[in-house]
């Protein structure tokens, strides 16, 4: 099957729509513009950030599950939550792997194209929610820390993790119904595609996405941080510099996400914005549709590395974090060894009882020729007499 330049549009969350009936993808490419090979470097990607962001994504869970109920703040109880949206939508990335190195042909069948499409756009509103959720929680706790002291509690965080896994399901919920398999004739595979009914689906959906889940979060947070940024400038947390030094870190590793989050979705979101544009007629060229078709797949492949960065930022900068993370992984080194033992002990025991049962079986094949060296005995002496 020969595998065709321009089919990065199959895999993106936006780029140029299908209709039910025809395709509105443009098959002229621009020959001056060499196109990108996907085939190969995209499945690489795919599969060390999988690898990555599992392992990671499966300690911060394992350490901060592990809190005691006492110890678990609000932010943890965000955190938590992010890393499980971000573990659920890694299981989906070598699907995603194969489906590129097959060419963009989709041999999985037609749910789990459905779900795999789900799981992408769920992660894209559910990541950028929880952060956000965490940013107003830093807020609420270092510019009014008093006031905000019955609202921050985990029984109303849990709550609000419940609304955002629900406002994220509604948000992806167009495309578990629009995502589909379709076969291409003009490139002969079977891709996993979004079916808009109108263009004005697919701009509905779109602007949607950057909306919801850049832009008005992208305002919330900044807002947080600036009034954040001058409480501590202030100095008005200078009575109270235990806490304040505690309330630093966790805003430092807080800040982090939110700057990785937006350096590796910002690049897909201006691609996004751009295809936009070229569908309403405003953008053309071989620069645009160069730019939209290969960089695409490549600026899903930044964003999706924000699911591996996340724990290994809690991991690096969170002090508390790092020194619960060592504890578990010494509690479990001990179990570990404790289980060897245990197991070496069984394995010696079970030697000495085989060792026992082999000495007993000897003695029991070796008793009848005793037996009848006894009673030959005794013949042997009357003959000699």
């Amino acid at each position: 099957m020969a595998i065709p330049n321009d089919l990065s549009v199959f895999n993106s969350t936006s780029s140029p729509y299908l209709t039910t009936g025809i395709s509105n993808v443009s098959f002229a490419p621009c020959t001056d513009w060499t196109p990108i090979s996907m085939t190969t470097v995209i499945p690489t990607v795919y599969s060390i950030i999988c690898v990555l962001g599992t392992t990671a994504n499966i300690l911060a869970v394992s350490v901060l599950a592990q809190a005691n109920t006492s110890r678990r703040t609000v932010a943890n109880t965000f955190m938590l939550n992010l890393c499980v949206s971000d573990l659920l939508f890694l299981l989906s990335l070598p699907l995603w792997a194969v489906y590129y190195s097959r060419g963009y042909s989709w041999p999985f069948g037609r749910v789990a194209c459905k779900i795999c499409g789900l799981l992408l756009h769920f992660n894209l509103y559910a990541s950028i929610f929880f952060i956000t959720s965490m940013s107003i929680d830093r807020y609420l706790a270092i510019v009014h820390p008093f006031r905000s002291q019955s609202a921050r509690n985990p029984k109303r965080a849990r709550l609000t993790c419940v609304l955002v896994w629900a406002l994220a399901f509604v948000c992806s919920a167009p495309t578990l119904a629009l995502r589909d398999t379709r076969y291409i004739m003009n490139f002969s595979v079977e891709a996993c595609v979004i079916l808009y009914p109108t263009h004005t689906w697919y701009m509905s959906l779109v602007l949607m996405k950057i909306i919801l889940a850049f832009l008005l979060p992208l305002i919330i947070i900044s807002c947080c941080y600036y009034a954040i940024g001058r409480h501590l400038v202030a100095g008005t947390c200078s009575d109270r510099p235990m806490q304040g030094r505690g309330v630093e870190r966790v805003l430092w590793t807080v800040a982090a996400v939110v700057l990785a989050f937006f350096f590796c979705w910002f690049p897909f979101h201006c691609v996004t914005f751009m295809d936009v544009l070229t569908s309403e007629g405003w953008l053309d060229g071989c620069w645009v549709t160069w730019t939209i078709h290969n960089l695409t797949p490549l600026t899903l492949c930044l964003g999706f590395s924000n699911s591996a960065i996340n724990p290994m930022l809690y991991c690096f900068i969170g002090n508390h974090f790092r020194g619960r993370l060592s504890g578990f992984c010494k509690g479990l080194c001990a179990c570990l060894k404790s289980r060897g033992d245990d197991h070496n002990q069984k394995r010696s025991s079970f030697s000495t009882r085989l060792s026992s049962f082999s000495r007993k079986l000897s003695d029991l094949k070796d008793l009848p020729l005793t037996m009848a060296a006894e009673h030959s005995r005794p013949l042997r002496s009357r003959i000699a007499k």
